[in-house]
């Protein structure tokens, strides 16, 4: 972790004690510009299988428009083809339409379009204020000049607005009401086509609860993260569960519109579907890219897909929109029912990295992301939290009731996946945003990155840069200047006060921060990354465009990260200090060429079996996962049990 650049590949991999095969093949990275390589089909790889066959007919797509083409009369081409505009995202540049197969790639041909992509079903991902820190910040105190006077302040995501694009959530629960009993749900919108706002799949109440519940209908027992924060209900997953990517536009096209009148700064997407696009390519993160640049802070579902159904661990598994990299992706973890964070783990069904969408170019070659992924866990494992009135999910599993004596405006459930560590990101993002309203998308990612505490055991692939910490995450945004603009330069103080210890107490046990980040194909370390301003930090970039990447290796750019940044060669699993602990896993230089076959071993020296798994990889639809188990009774599990419900 020491050099600023990469050292070429000596060796495959280092191996250790158990060999488990990864589900990633030839690596490529990057996009099409990025690559240098000629210009690839506008059309999705799926939809270009479909352009072959003969006996295909109209098709669902997304059709991206051009940006030097705006304006230049997208859907007067669409109807020149035979096809029909179903709907329009003004503000995503971006369209939905019936298109004929057989005009595919005719429509891609075109100077107008950028890309194409099938209109992809989604589905839903599945004592925690204590474990995450949370209680440590919920009150602030303050001292005047000379110390008289003193004040106090809670931190609760007043006067903030978190989106929850989900299957919709019941605004009469009492988790959502605030203490006069009025309910904090501000907008109910559906985008389903169903007609109806409310949850009777129950799934977005669960999620919006963990975000932003009061506590209120368990007497403070089971409190969300953001507890007084507005919910913008955007509900886009069905009665079923089951959504579309254009059902997905719809919602993130209105918050781009309404983010200012409805002080909307973090969006929360439990949801997901399999990665196909490079993310360059794919609309859902070209959507969530362009929230990002706006100022709002996305936070999505890695996905459950970390073994397959033998129980063995699986890598390149991150959904779609979790494989963008302005997102912040979130894994499940497993708290094992203590406050204390000592025992915690990844769950062995939290999906992995690295990302696997693709571009193919002229001469078939497949290239792919590679990105490191996800970006943080979070508890994930057997959540309490609201349940919606009649919902499936907990029609189909009683079990999953904490108390049935409670009335349906008090009800509580179970549940678990990365759709429930999501939205406790979600929450603390609110808080830092309250606590400093001034940072950017970028530099909430990064601070959760840098406070995060790396968990003993797991690697980079699957933990990113470890547990989210919302006490340090929290206390090191106070000290963020809220000064910073495009026009500070590289290296000034980037906090108003002298670095603190980067260390946190939680629930009696003191840990150190991982004091790095992901970027991209690769590992940053370094006290200048949470001391001195990286202009990777503003709006407008990535985190991962302050590395300069070559088949050759990566460095860190010197407009964009100063010295004291430094670049890791390996991705490590965790001994449980920083991100810079630990012993190697695989060259970072590995994602970058054509240097991993199929089949490849990672070795990393644990198998599975965190906890009994119910009906692992049940498939609903083209591969999306939607709700990946059912649940099995309360009294047959461990404490350990690492069943997962949705995404």
């Amino acid at each position: 972790m020491k050099s600023r650049k990469h050292c070429r590949l000596r060796g495959w991999l280092y191996t250790t004690c158990v060999a488990v095969a990864v589900c990633v093949c030839a690596a490529g990275g990057g996009t099409r510009a990025a690559r240098g390589g000629r210009e690839a089909s506008k059309l999705s790889p799926d939809l270009v299988r479909l352009a072959a066959l003969s006996q295909a007919g109209a098709v669902d797509v997304i059709v991206q428009e051009n940006e030097a083409a705006r304006g230049a009369g997208l859907g007067n081409v669409l109807n020149l083809m035979g096809a029909r505009v179903t709907r329009s995202f003004g503000g995503l540049g971006v369209v939905a339409a019936r298109v004929p197969a057989k005009s595919l790639k005719g429509l891609a041909a075109r100077a107008e379009v950028r890309y194409v992509s099938p209109d992809r079903p989604l589905g839903a991902s599945g004592h925690l204020e204590t474990t995450t820190g949370t209680d440590a910040v919920r009150t602030q105190s303050s001292t005047s000049l000379f110390g008289l006077v003193r004040t106090t302040s809670t931190l609760d995501g007043a006067g903030l607005g978190i989106a929850v694009v989900d299957s919709g959530v019941d605004d009469g629960h009492e988790a959502f009401r605030d203490s006069l009993g009025v309910s904090r749900v501000a907008v109910n919108l559906d985008f389903t086509g169903e007609g109806r706002t409310d949850d009777p799949y129950g799934h977005g109440t669960h999620v919006a609860s963990i975000a932003a519940g009061s506590g209120r209908a368990s007497n403070g027992a089971y409190g969300g993260i953001a507890p007084a924060a507005k919910i913008i209900n955007l509900r886009v997953l069905g009665s079923e569960g089951r959504g579309t990517t254009s059902g997905l536009l719809a919602a993130l096209d209105w918050v781009l519109q309404n983010r200012t009148l409805h002080k909307i700064r973090v969006v929360n997407l439990s949801l997901g579907t399999t990665a196909v696009d490079n993310y360059y390519d794919d609309p859902a993160c070209a959507a969530v890219r362009r929230l990002s640049d706006a100022g709002v802070v996305v936070v999505a579902a890695a996905g459950n897909n970390g073994k397959d159904g033998l129980g063995n661990k699986i890598y390149g598994q991150i959904h779609s929109p979790g494989v963008e990299p302005s997102a912040i992706t979130v894994g499940a973890s497993n708290t094992l029912g203590t406050d204390p964070r000592s025992d915690d783990g990844v769950t062995s069904y939290s999906s992995r990295g690295p990302t696997r969408g693709y571009w193919t170019d002229d001469g078939g070659v497949r290239h792919y992301d590679n990105l490191v992924k996800p970006d943080l866990t979070a508890p994930g494992n057997r959540i309490i939290g609201a349940a919606a009135p009649g919902n499936k999910l907990l029609a189909a599993n009683p079990e999953l009731n904490v108390d049935q004596s409670q009335p349906n405006s008090r009800r509580m459930m179970y549940m678990s996946g990365s759709s429930m560590s999501t939205p406790v990101a979600a929450g603390a993002a609110a808080l830092m945003l309250q606590a400093n309203p001034s940072l950017t998308p970028n530099l909430v990612k990064a601070l959760l990155m840098l406070t995060a505490q790396p968990l003993a055991g797991f690697n980079t692939l699957e933990q990113g840069a470890g547990l989210v910490n919302v006490e340090g995450a929290v206390r090191l945004a106070r000290l963020v200047r809220t000064d910073l603009s495009a026009l500070t330069p590289l290296g000034a103080p980037l906090l108003t006060a002298a670095a603190p210890p980067p260390q946190s107490t939680v629930a009696g046990e003191s840990f150190w921060w991982s004091q790095g980040l992901v970027l991209h194909h690769t590992v940053a370390t370094g006290s200048d990354l949470y001391a001195r301003y990286q202009r990777v930090y503003a709006r407008g970039v990535l985190l991962g465009g302050g590395v300069v990447e070559t088949r050759e290796g990566q460095t860190a750019s010197a407009t964009m990260l100063t010295e004291g940044v430094s670049l890791g060669g390996w991705l490590l699993t965790s001994d449980g200090s920083t991100l810079a602990g630990g012993t190697p896993l695989l060259m970072a230089h590995a994602l970058l060429g054509d240097v991993l076959p199929d089949g490849i071993q990672v070795g990393d020296g644990i198998m599975c079996g965190d906890g009994i798994q119910v009906g692992d990889g049940i498939q609903v639809g083209d591969g999306i996962q939607v709700g990946d188990t059912t649940m099995q009774a309360e009294s047959a599990r461990t404490r350990g049990d690492d069943t997962p419900c949705m995404k």
